[in-house]
């Protein structure tokens, strides 16, 4: 049979295909076995500068009680929401004085790091305050609210594994009866981490370039999905590039510089950052910073879906 025949053997076939929801592999073998890890989100940055005037002017014009929990979300220019990258979700939270985020639970984990102001949060009955860096977690399905008992608005960047979620559809939320989960203040926690315990393991090294991972009180990471970090860089000095196969969101604490970043696909981008800043590593990213000031310390947060791909057997590190 001459090739002529063949194609149109081949053509009446893959017509044939679709009535039977079928489709054929090997177009598409690349594509579904690539040669290196593809994100579809790319490096993005979100100045604190630039995102705080409509946060606040959401603060003003949208009600608690309306919204449930007032937020930006940051998401991916790539993609779309919940997508801050593939499998992390982030976005800015500000609570106004007197307000109350009302009580519910839900089967996503949530890591909430505190930019500005003071408030509190109640996990499951325990109820803990919420100051400037501090770093804040609520495990699944925990009931959990928030509010602020101050003067001024709180504001926090919230993380989740809300992405992972448009895959396994096994999420769900529970609201709670009254905007009040009935709490008690506690001064032992296992779910909040200040910053100072934080900043004197981090200083404590004479290394320009030190890490901090946060870990449970069973030494574990913080969650089956979700991880935090936080990271010292001394006045100066430039970080030894890494890549691996997970995504990060990076949170400028203190201090200011740049990162590099080169994704597996795309342009490389370099993000100069100052304090309250975030940017989102897409997986597979070589990346490196730099401290650009020459006396400040720089300290930098970040959340990564590590430990998702730890327990699952896909963490690849660059050889």
């Amino acid at each position: 049979m001459g090739s002529n025949g063949k194609g149109e053997q081949m053509q009446s076939m893959l017509e044939a295909l679709p009535s039977q929801h079928l489709e054929p592999l090997w177009p598409k073998m690349s594509a579904m076995v690539p040669p290196s890890p593809n994100p579809i989100a790319i490096p993005h940055m979100w100045k604190y500068a630039d995102t705080l005037p409509h946060l606040r002017k959401a603060g003003e014009i949208v009600p608690a009680e309306d919204a449930e929990r007032r937020v930006l979300m940051l998401v991916n220019p790539t993609m779309q929401s919940p997508h801050t990258t593939d499998t992390i979700y982030a976005g800015l939270q500000l609570v106004n004085p007197g307000e109350t985020a009302p009580a519910h639970r839900h089967i996503a984990f949530a890591i909430r790091f505190i930019i500005e102001g003071s408030g509190f949060t109640a996990v499951e009955g325990t109820k803990m305050p919420l100051e400037q860096g501090d770093l804040v977690v609520t495990p699944t399905w925990h009931w959990h609210d928030h509010g602020n008992e101050s003067d001024a608005p709180v504001i926090w960047l919230d993380v989740l594994n809300l992405p992972v979620f448009t895959f396994i559809r096994a999420h769900f939320a529970e609201g709670y009866g009254e905007s009040r989960y009935p709490s008690e203040p506690r001064d032992a926690t296992p779910w909040r981490f200040p910053w100072g315990p934080v900043a004197a393991a981090l200083d404590s090294t004479n290394k320009p370039h030190a890490i901090h991972h946060y870990c449970g009180e069973d030494g574990q990471p913080l969650s089956k999905t979700l991880g935090g970090q936080a990271e010292r860089i001394a006045p100066g000095h430039t970080t030894e590039p890494s890549r691996e196969s997970c995504s990060f969101i990076y949170h400028c604490y203190r201090g200011r510089g740049k990162t590099t970043i080169e994704p597996p696909s795309g342009k490389t981008m370099v993000f100069h950052w100052g304090s309250r800043d975030t940017f989102a590593v897409p997986a597979w990213s070589r990346i490196h910073h730099v401290n650009e000031d020459n006396a400040e310390t720089a300290y930098l947060v970040a959340v990564s879906d590590r430990p998702l791909l730890v327990n699952l057997g896909l963490l690849r590190p660059e050889p």
